[in-house]
Order: structure tokens, then sequence, then C-alpha cells
């Protein structure tokens, strides 16, 4: 049967005479399947390399968007800063003047009230003066009707 086998064989398959055995296309299977290993390792390597290559350089350009988006983070928070406080300056400010101008009014009507008072303490007491009867009279009557109230 083995001769009948190596007769079958094409010498342009890679064998080169017809005597070849099967131990001989068994190791030289193994040797091309040893080379083919080796060739096949050699391409994992390369592309582990150019993946770990392109890993690295993916790497490096996030670290680089996330420094530009916290710069950019950072600036725009500044800015948001410098412009709260430019406004709370301004309303500040305008609380001071409107402060300024509510204790001037104030002080002008203080002043207007302390002398309509002083005006009617000089009336009243010339009224008195030149009526006694009447504000003594009047005053016992309101004291009567108060007594009165508090009663009930």
């Amino acid at each position: 049967m083995s001769d009948s086998f190596s007769d079958s064989l094409d010498p342009e398959a890679g064998f080169t005479t017809k005597s070849t055995s099967v131990s001989q296309a068994a190791a030289d299977l193994r040797d091309a399947a040893g080379a083919f290993r080796e060739v096949a390792t050699e391409k994992a390597r390369e592309f582990a390399h150019d993946a770990g290559s392109q890993a690295k350089a993916a790497g490096n350009r996030a670290a680089e968007t996330a420094q530009h988006l916290k710069e950019t983070a950072v600036e725009k928070a500044q800015a948001l800063k410098q412009a709260a406080t430019e406004r709370a300056q301004v309303l500040r400010e305008t609380a001071q003047q409107r402060a300024a101008h509510i204790r001037h009014v104030a002080d002008e009507q203080w002043v207007h009230t302390r002398d309509k008072a002083r005006e009617l303490h000089v009336s009243a007491e010339d009224y008195i003066r030149q009526h006694p009867t009447k504000c003594v009279l009047g005053a016992l009557g309101i004291g009567f009707l108060i007594g009165l109230m508090s009663r009930r």
C-alpha cells in the first residue's frame, strides 16, 4: 500500500522523489508548521507592539485633551469669578449710594418731625395758658372715660 501511495504523489506538490516516506512527509509538515508558528508568533508580536503603540498614542491624546479641557474650565471659572466680582462691586456701590440717599432723606424727615413736634408743644402750652379751665375739665373728662373703660 505504501508503494501505491508514493506512486500517486505528484512531484510538483513538493516531493522530489517517489520514494518519500510517510515519516519524511510528517517531518516536512512539522518543519513547515514550526516555520509557520515562528512567522505567526512574529506577526503576533508585531501586532501587539503596534496595538501597544496605538494605545499609548491614544492615551497621550486623551491626556492632552483632558489637560486642555481642564485649562479651559479653569479659564472659564476665572472669567466667571471676575464677572461675579465686578457685578458684586457694582451692586455694593449702588446699595451704598441708595443707603446714603435713604439716610439723608430720613435725617431730613427727622429734623422736620422734631421741628413740628416743638411747634405743637409750644402751641399746646400757649393754649393751656390761655384756657386753663377748659384743659383741666377736659383732662378730668378723659380720665373719667378711661376709668370707666378700664373697669369693664
